[in-house]
């Protein structure tokens, strides 16, 4: 059997449905959507994006579509940059033998700026053409593209025909619509890509025009016809509106499966990104229902997928009925683990602890850490160990607060390891506020007080990401960044000493290859999508690119990789066209910052 056939039909074997049935579509006559997710099984089942519009799409009749899903398979072969299928088999679908690339639309998500040239390898292995320029209407599928990747969409404008903004539900079938009926009855004078453009939510780039600046940026961004609209805004839907695969995982694999109980953030950091979406409750019955359908199906590691989880308004009501399948599974001798995303300090409470270490079994974080005796994992953000660095870029969690937090962690016997995320590099930041937050671990770890406490420093760049009043911030070269890493370490270890600093600390930051590609990607003009598929086929391995392999490629191109790291003051962004922040609430920002990176203390 061919080990494509053999992998997929594994796949179909294990897979188990969660949400509600639904009847399957006659194919005939109507398009095919195929999400391409660039993972394996496992993970792809996390994607809660494509996952949830495959399901429906699938579940809803009117739309005249069927969705599918190609992953990275394992059987995959890797050869450099490029992904094939084993011994020259069709790369298709779980759901379909066709080839992908003969789908009517490919739908491919983004989840960071980083991983925009994941796009180059989806396309090549499904055999479709990566321009949109070279791609003929009704031969070649059209590519949509979306997800948090995308924030600056515009390094993919020449490769994506439509990127889907916010929450697609609407958008997307409305797409589905339209191009089946355009496709029926193609009409005159109005094109496929201009009837698109017409549906709120989608951006089609490729009706746009840019007058570029030297090194980098836009002097103006322009509609190709004044039935083009000069600014498309990401739509968010009411709960009511959002069907139940918004909110929880529609597949298993058998071994785990996740919820989302809230939507957005309830608090607008400058910094970050989360806040722009309305902060949205999933509905509690559904979430209990869902996860007694975990237990009819023996599932046993739950993940909670929201880094807001602690605004979630039932969340005792919800932790509870976990419990209850815990104490239940463990009476049979088996064990429920629950899996939390980060946390807010100044929302942790002696309730919301108590309901947490209740469940015996679970962490706060989803990754590899390896650790040695971690009966649990609590994961904070305090950003900056200064507190008027904390206040200007309007984060409401204060030292007290995290100190609060701390102290309900020492109180508890079940959790012995925090995570402490900080923000390095940033506008307004001093050589000293960088050194205080080795100091802040070791405060943390004597306020922890258990002997076998663990105390992660998980560091950042200052990545300015659009859609936020930072957006036009500076960044720090990486390599810096990683310097500051290393003095940070160094500081640590003098003030506790080598012994009790492998002991009890590490610190750990995202690597300097990964950050020097996200400083072009996520504020680029459409020009640095050439700039990667330069790299990607010269074979660089865009994973470890150098920074002065992305110097010399952005130089071919008439770009400079130092006009990235500046503060963007020029009036018009590359992302123009989906801009809304207000201007004066940057200025305000940016003069505050760099006001007190100027002054001495």
């Amino acid at each position: 059997m061919p080990q494509l056939k053999k992998e997929i039909d594994g796949i179909r074997d294990r897979e188990i449905h969660l949400v509600d049935p639904y009847e399957l579509k006659d194919p005939g006559g109507l398009l095919r959507m195929v999400f391409m997710i660039p993972y394996g099984h496992a993970f792809s089942l996390m994607g809660n994006g494509p996952m949830g519009l495959h399901d429906l799409i699938n579940r809803t009749k009117d739309v005249p579509a069927v969705a599918e899903r190609a992953l990275h398979y394992e059987c995959l072969v890797r050869e450099g940059n490029r992904v094939t299928t084993p011994e020259g088999e069709v790369y298709r679908s779980i759901e379909s033998p066709l080839p992908v690339g003969t789908a009517d639309v490919i739908g491919v998500s983004v989840i960071n700026s980083g991983s925009l040239h994941s796009v180059f390898q989806q396309l090549d292995l499904a055999g479709v053409p990566r321009r949109t320029a070279d791609r003929i209407p009704g031969e070649h599928p059209l590519i949509v593209g979306g997800n948090s990747g995308l924030a600056d969409p515009e390094p993919m404008a020449d490769y994506l025909d439509v990127i889907a903004l916010g929450e697609a539900e609407e958008s997307l079938l409305e797409l589905l619509r339209v191009v089946h009926a355009h496709r029926e009855e193609p009409g005159t004078g109005v094109s496929l890509y201009e009837k698109l453009a017409r549906i709120p939510g989608l951006y089609v780039p490729s009706l746009y025009t840019c007058e570029y600046l030297p090194g980098g940026g836009v002097a103006a961004v322009r509609p190709k016809k004044l039935t083009v609209p000069a600014k498309v805004s990401p739509p968010y839907l009411p709960v009511r509106e959002l069907h139940p695969a918004h909110f929880v995982y529609p597949k298993s694999d058998g071994t785990a499966a996740g919820i989302h109980p809230t939507l957005g953030c309830r608090h607008s950091c400058d910094f970050c990104n989360l806040g722009v979406p309305p902060f949205r409750h999933a509905p509690i019955d559904m979430l209990k229902d869902y996860i007694d359908r975990l237990e009819a199906q023996k599932i046993r590691r739950i993940i909670i997928s929201s880094p807001t989880f602690t605004q979630y308004r039932h969340r005792r009501e919800l932790l509870n009925h976990i419990r209850a399948y815990a104490r239940r599974a463990a009476a049979e001798g088996e064990t429920v683990t629950t899996i939390i995303g980060s946390i807010r300090a100044d929302e942790l409470t002696a309730d919301y602890l108590e309901s947490v270490t209740e469940l015996e079994e679970f962490g706060h974080l989803f990754t590899e850490l390896n650790l040695d005796q971690a009966r649990g994992i609590i994961t904070i953000a305090p950003e900056w160990a200064s507190p008027d660095l904390v206040a200007m870029y309007g984060k409401t969690q204060r030292r007290e607060r995290v100190d609060n937090a701390i102290e309900l962690c020492r109180m508890s016997k079940d959790v012995n390891t925090v995570m402490l995320y900080f923000i390095v590099g940033a506008p307004g930041e001093r050589d000293a506020d960088r050194l205080a937050i080795a100091d802040y671990a070791q405060d943390v770890l004597d306020r922890l007080g258990h002997p076998d406490g663990t105390v992660i420093v998980k560091l950042h760049q200052f990545m300015p990401k659009p859609g936020t009043a930072s957006q036009r911030l500076r960044m720090s070269d990486p390599d810096l960044v990683h310097t500051y890493t290393a003095q940070i370490e160094d500081r640590l270890r003098a003030l506790v000493g080598d012994e009790k600093f492998e002991q009890h600390f590490r610190v750990l930051d995202l690597g300097a290859s990964h950050m020097h590609l996200e400083v072009i990607c996520s504020r680029g003009d459409r020009r640095i999508g050439l700039v990667l598929e330069d790299l990607y086929d010269a074979d660089v391995d865009l994973h470890t690119v150098t920074k002065d392999q992305l110097v010399d490629a952005l130089a071919r191109r008439g770009l400079s990789y130092d006009h990235h790291l500046r503060h963007m003051d020029e009036p018009v962004l590359p992302w123009h066209t989906l801009n809304h922040v207000n201007t004066t609430a940057e200025q305000q920002l940016a003069t505050a910052l760099y006001e007190r990176e100027s002054t001495l203390g």
